[in-house]
């Protein structure tokens, strides 16, 4: 009886509208078309190479792999990485082996393999090398960060794509046809929905079947389907590439001098969870090795709005952040101060432990004196334009320019400053 209940038991949409054939799948076509990677291996005799999956969630993992195990007559093994261990490994291998000798190849999917610890993932090679199994992985991480480098070498990564707005639209019709109706919104509610899912095909399909459930006749605007679904998290992960990737553009973006794209990545974190005083924390690191003495008034902003939202906290402090950075999206920019510090850095490396010349070496001592520690030094403020032109340079090393300021901002003005010096220097030393 409970076998009839089940299978009288109706399927989650996400399952009933699973694609039946690799040409079914939506927005991978990168991959799957028949002179792409994927699409070349089913089309040339279903020879598979052990490869990873590499994509969000909703976007066709599982779905590919059973397929390709379909489609190549392949055995299809699925196991999980987080519900299963060295003991489910073994009996797998062993029934692929018994299966390999009765003539019958055999796909082993493993979903989240990333959670497979370095020695779990070590224990799939041999097996993979010798055919006994053709590995496909399944993660939503970035492979080259969780994967061991064997295993790397062994399989070949592919990287699928979010869903698009148009991929997303296509699911959208496939569950009105199959559900021979209508979805009840009206078109603002419809791009909410296909926004609200953030590139997940199955989340999508999971907000239609509740969208379904509302009287009939009722159509949802984009504030009542609110009420019916609730938005989906954003994918990001402190901890994981997500943070860095969008950081990264936060950063290059300020660094590009677009204000506004700084102010989405900004808000995309915020929407995230992140941490406002990291991301204070990044825009002061960027006023600093992006912006420098082209502006050295960033600094001060970057530092104020830190304070600020340490004084105010959210939402109100958030608003300084956004403050500052526009500040320095929007700030003239410059590295040279930077690049000055790096190479006076090598410099030093280079030069290891050379003394300074001895003029401007105090002489607290007679025996220094004696050996003409500060002799010849100049005060400067005793000289008519207050400078005294000294080489202030190890003898070894010699005279280097390391810091070029820029010709825009600040920096012009520095760069005046630097070469009136550099005149009178040659002056007063002919």
């Amino acid at each position: 009886m409970s076998s009839l209940f089940e299978d009288q038991a109706p399927r989650p949409l996400a399952d009933s509208l699973r694609p039946h054939s690799l040409s079914e799948v939506i927005g991978q076509d990168h991959l799957l078309a028949e002179d792409c990677p994927i699409g070349r291996m089913v089309k040339n005799g279903g020879r598979l190479t052990s490869m990873i999956l590499w994509g969000p969630p909703g976007c066709g993992k599982t779905t590919i792999a059973r397929l390709l195990a379909d489609q190549t007559d392949l055995y299809f093994e699925p196991l999980s990485a987080i519900f299963s261990g060295v003991a489910d490994l073994k009996k797998v291998f062993k029934d692929a082996k018994a299966r390999r000798e009765g003539g019958q190849g055999t796909l082993l999917f493993i979903d989240e393999i990333h959670r497979f610890n370095r020695a779990q993932q070590d224990g799939f090679l041999p097996f993979v090398e010798d055919g006994t199994v053709v590995l496909v992985g399944a993660t939503t991480e970035n492979p080259s960060f969780e994967l061991n480098a064997a295993l790397m070498s062994r399989c070949r990564v592919m990287v699928l794509n979010r869903l698009s707005d148009e991929a997303l639209d296509g699911l959208l019709g496939r569950a009105e046809a199959l559900k021979q109706r209508p979805l009840p919104v009206d078109t603002d509610a419809r791009a909410a929905l296909r926004a609200m899912a953030d590139g997940d095909g199955r989340y999508l399909l999971n907000m239609v079947e509740a969208v379904y459930e509302i009287p009939d006749g009722q159509v949802l605007d984009s504030a009542s389907l609110s009420q019916v679904v609730q938005k989906r998290m954003p994918l990001y992960d402190k901890s994981q590439e997500g943070h860095y990737n969008l950081i990264s553009a936060f950063q290059k973006s300020l660094r590009g001098s677009d204000a506004d794209a700084a102010l989405y990545w900004f808000a995309r974190m915020l929407d995230g969870g992140e941490d406002p005083k990291y991301i204070a924390r990044r825009l002061l690191i960027t006023s600093v090795e992006d912006v420098g003495t082209a502006d050295p008034n960033a600094m001060t902003q970057a530092l104020q709005a830190w304070e600020s939202y340490e004084r105010l906290g959210s939402p109100q402090g958030e608003y300084a952040l956004a403050q500052a950075v526009v500040y320095v999206a929007t700030a003239p920019k410059s590295n040279a101060s930077y690049m000055a510090y790096k190479a006076a850095r090598d410099a030093a490396k280079r030069t290891g432990s050379v003394m300074p010349p001895k003029h401007i070496l105090n002489a607290p001592t007679k025996m220094m004196k004696d050996i003409g520690y500060g002799e010849g030094y100049q005060y400067d403020h005793d000289a008519e334009d207050g400078f005294s032109g000294q080489d202030f340079f190890p003898e070894e090393l010699g005279r280097v320019a390391f810091y070029q300021p820029k010709e825009r901002g600040f920096e012009r003005e520095l760069s005046k400053r630097q070469a009136y010096w550099a005149k009178l220097r040659k002056e007063k030393n002919g």
